[in-house]
């Protein structure tokens, strides 16, 4: 399998490799909400813009596994399958909705399909039926990089939701809002965290819950290139790191479970450069960090991990970067797999898989890069296989997502959620 790579950017700014109409014209200006409401098609059909091999008895093609000091198997993955099964899978995707100016995030709860849209709106989606959910435009920054980029349901509290956005000064904002059956209140946002921004881009912007039951936070390094503003070793700031926070009607704004060695109490790990996506497999953590200029990488930790330094800028993947005499220290924990530039820009983190329609890929985890648009997977052995010859490339690949019973979804900021189903 070819090796694919990426720049610095998790959405926005230039594409490498692919033309993409989405997130890059977010840099510009910000865009009005659709004319029309997103659609849902009646029938589930292999998108034109896709190349699904639904009559193709090829399997992927896959590469040696990665090195053995950073390929770690989940914990709680099912039994291996065999390679031949693997190789005689043949997937596609399907379209489950379209329509959207630049959805960056696609969340299931109660039976129903919530779309993060980048310019401040989110929208429901109920059988066929799609409506707006939230609508916050008026205290979110859109652009480039900036805009509405996460959203979290309470797992303990069914009326509160909490979102991930630039402010109106930049800053990144973490918020609660209410909601009941008729959606969510735009009224009753309660600001949480707010951490200043020196620049653009690297917001990070991923929030989601744990296994722990705490909020879970992924902060870049605060923009420009080479960590310019000093963050990504730094334990006393909130920046270029992976953050745990209890909140709740309960906590005002928020509270801190645990000391995690860090100056900053929120603080669970440092050295991260820009976590644009990262999501929960039991107590496995797995983080897409977009890389700088050779390299990006996938982090696999444990949620009972404590003060991890995943590296940057000392590191970039497992390369030396600015470390010097640091470079290869015990004290820093490698990625289980990188990928070379320049086949693409910014990698997009996904999920393990763990539904049905599929059982011979359980335990493998999907991810894929916003400017090639790759759809691969890394087996429970460390193995990795690339499936995009069958599903086609995704332009503007800006996350994953699981639906109600578990299957994949893939999520392109041009406009569309896709599933990932056999072919």
């Amino acid at each position: 399998m070819r090796r694919l790579g990426l720049s610095v950017m998790p959405i926005g700014l230039v594409a490498v490799g692919i033309v993409v109409v989405g997130i890059v014209a977010a840099a510009c200006t910000a865009e009005p909400a659709p004319t029309a409401a997103p659609t849902v098609p009646t029938t589930t059909t292999v998108p034109t813009t896709t190349v699904a091999a639904t009559t193709s008895s090829a399997g992927p093609s896959s590469t040696t596994a990665p090195p053995t000091t950073t390929t770690t198997a989940p914990t709680n993955s099912a039994a291996p399958t065999t390679t031949k099964a693997i190789q005689d899978t043949v997937l596609a995707l399907e379209t489950v909705a379209a329509g959207f100016a630049q959805p960056v995030q696609a969340v299931s709860a109660g039976g129903k399909l919530y779309v993060v849209d980048q310019p401040g709106q989110i929208w429901e989606i109920d059988g066929l039926q799609v409506r707006e959910f939230l609508d916050i435009r008026q205290p979110v920054a859109f652009g480039g990089e900036r805009g509405l980029l996460s959203m979290a349901f309470h797992p303990d509290h069914d009326d509160l939701l909490y979102v991930n956005y630039t402010g109106l000064d930049g800053q990144t904002v973490i918020a609660e809002y209410r909601y009941d059956a008729e959606g969510a209140d735009a009224e009753s946002g309660r600001q949480l965290l707010e951490i200043s921004q020196p620049a653009r881009n690297h917001n990070g912007g991923m929030i989601a819950f744990g296994p722990d039951g705490n909020l879970w936070v992924g902060t870049g390094d605060g923009g420009g290139s080479d960590d310019r503003y000093g963050q990504g070793q730094r334990g006393d700031t909130l920046l270029a790191a992976m953050l745990r926070l209890v909140v709740g009607p309960e906590v005002t704004p928020y509270g801190v479970a645990e000391d995690y060695g860090f100056e900053a109490a929120e603080v669970w790990a440092i050295g991260m450069r820009n976590p644009w996506r990262f999501s929960f497999d039991g107590r496995d953590l797995w983080i897409g960090d977009v890389g700088q200029n050779a390299f990006e990488e996938i982090n696999k930790v444990s949620v009972d991990d404590r003060g991890l330094n995943f590296g940057w800028p000392l590191h970039e993947g497992t390369s030396c970067y600015r470390g010097g005499s640091r470079c290869g220290s015990d004290d820093l924990t490698p990625p289980i797999h990188e990928y070379k530039h320049p086949a693409g820009c910014s990698i997009t983190g996904g999920y393990v898989y763990r539904g049905h329609a599929i059982p011979q890929l359980a335990g493998h985890y999907f991810f894929s890069d916003w400017c090639s648009g790759f759809i691969r997977s890394i087996a429970p052995s460390g193995e990795v296989f690339d499936w995009t010859e069958q599903t086609g490339a995704v332009g503007g690949a800006t996350s994953f997502g699981l639906d109600s019973a578990g299957e994949l979804l893939v999520v392109s900021g041009n406009g569309t959620v896709y599933r990932l189903v056999p072919g």
